[in-house]
């Protein structure tokens, strides 16, 4: 199905349409319905350290996102709708000072826009418990994950089917043809997440299973259409160990092989990638390892990949590159500050392929601090600082110090 960007706005006529052939039947339509207002202020500064020099970017904005949830008629086939609106309003920024940030969309002379918006909707069908989703949507799938990294969310417009008509078993197909990135307005064709190489769509497949109370497996497929096919498999337990301990295993494997007419070239690798977590109480120890076997780098579309070692600036998904990675998370309600917590990580990254040689290696360390208010005039005010300092070397990318500042509060509507 094609959903061509400009079309966006005949998905709410399509939900008008469908609850007026409905007649009466929409008091679950209203009364199960909600909306909500998010106000996200965000500052970004990044430093980058190369030998030509240094060159700094910072920029600050106000995000504005509606969202609108409807219920469902009450009709053999229930017929909801949902909707969002956002807009993003530049505070502070200018050419020399906005690059690759992700923040704003650019102007040819690389000007940051002084604001960008857009609207989306999506018409869901529901019959028992399965429901059909036609328009734009945050998929949250091993082989589509939208983003939220910056000032506004991407998305993805096709349809989705959703079932759960077996307990503890979720089904998943669809076809997505479109994305908006994160920092535009626009609505363009699918593409591969380097270079912009645009498909005609992307198919996915799959589900998972609850084995028992502490064990899920899942199996995904999604083919970009004349770029690249794609195998998920992976598995989720856990452990408690005591009433205080618990063990979290969480293993994925990826089986990527280029498509059709391969417009990216050669993909042909296995993705190995698995994380060990241990929480004692308020604390939080986990290590990972990750590993790109073969042909190509790893293959995603957009800017989260589904990987255990994605990081807030690098993916370590490079041709033949294995990394590892340590991490910390401290809860401080044991130490009676409720909402706030802490996240130290350190990813090292070795054996990228560059000009034929193993010689590619980059490490990241990340430290966050999150906290939400709990009373009081600001309660459920939300802020978080990020620090990441990035490095690399056999001639992969540049190295970047960088900040972000974001301050966050989301209102219900009703």
């Amino acid at each position: 199905m094609s959903i061509h960007p400009r079309f966006n706005l005949t998905l709410p006529l399509l939900g008008v349409s469908a609850l007026a052939l409905c007649g009466t039947a929409t008091a679950g339509f209203v009364d199960d319905s909600r909306a909500s207002l998010e106000l996200r202020n965000f500052y970004m500064n990044r430093d980058f350290r190369h030998s030509g020099g240094d060159e700094k970017q910072d920029e600050w904005a106000q995000g504005f996102l509606l969202r609108f949830e409807s219920g469902y008629t009450d009709t053999s086939i229930g017929v909801g709708f949902d909707a969002y609106a956002a807009l993003g309003v530049k505070l502070d920024s200018a050419r020399g000072r906005s690059g690759d940030n992700g923040i704003f969309p650019q102007s040819t002379d690389g000007t940051p826009a002084d604001e960008f918006s857009h609207l989306r909707g999506t018409a869901k069908f529901k019959l028992s418990r399965s429901v059909l989703r036609i328009g734009s949507m945050f998929p949250t799938l091993p082989v589509l994950f939208y983003n939220y990294g910056r000032l506004l969310p991407s998305s993805y417009s096709g349809s989705l089917l959703t079932m759960e008509e077996v307990d503890g078993l979720t089904l998943h197909a669809g076809r997505f043809t479109h994305s908006a990135q994160r920092n535009s307005s626009s609505s363009d064709r699918i593409s591969y997440y380097r270079g912009g190489v645009e498909s005609d769509h992307l198919d996915l497949i799959g589900g998972s299973y609850q084995l028992g109370e502490n064990l899920t497996a899942s199996y995904y497929y999604g083919e970009l259409d004349d770029i690249y096919r794609q195998h998920f498999a992976g598995l989720v337990h856990s452990w408690p160990l005591s009433e205080n301990l618990l063990l979290r295993t969480d293993l994925r494997y990826f089986k990527s092989r280029d498509d059709g007419t391969a417009r990216v070239g050669r993909i042909d690798n296995d993705t190995f990638n698995g994380m060990l977590s241990l929480s004692a109480g308020s604390h939080k120890f986990s290590g990972a390892y990750q590993q790109v076997s073969g042909d190509g780098e790893f293959p995603f579309i957009g800017q989260d990949p589904y990987v255990v070692n994605l990081s807030f600036h690098g993916t370590f998904t490079r041709e033949e590159m294995k990394s590892w990675q340590l991490r910390y998370d401290y809860d401080f309600t044991a130490l009676g500050i409720p909402g706030l917590t802490f996240t130290t990580r350190y990813v090292n990254g070795y054996d990228a392929l560059v000009d034929g040689r193993k010689q590619g290696k980059e490490w990241e360390r990340n430290n966050e601090l999150f906290y939400t208010v709990q009373s009081g005039p600001l309660k459920n005010v939300q802020v978080q600082l990020r620090n990441i300092t990035f490095r690399s070397g056999g001639g992969l990318t540049r190295d970047v110090d960088e900040n972000r500042i974001m301050v966050g509060y989301t209102l219900p509507l009703w």
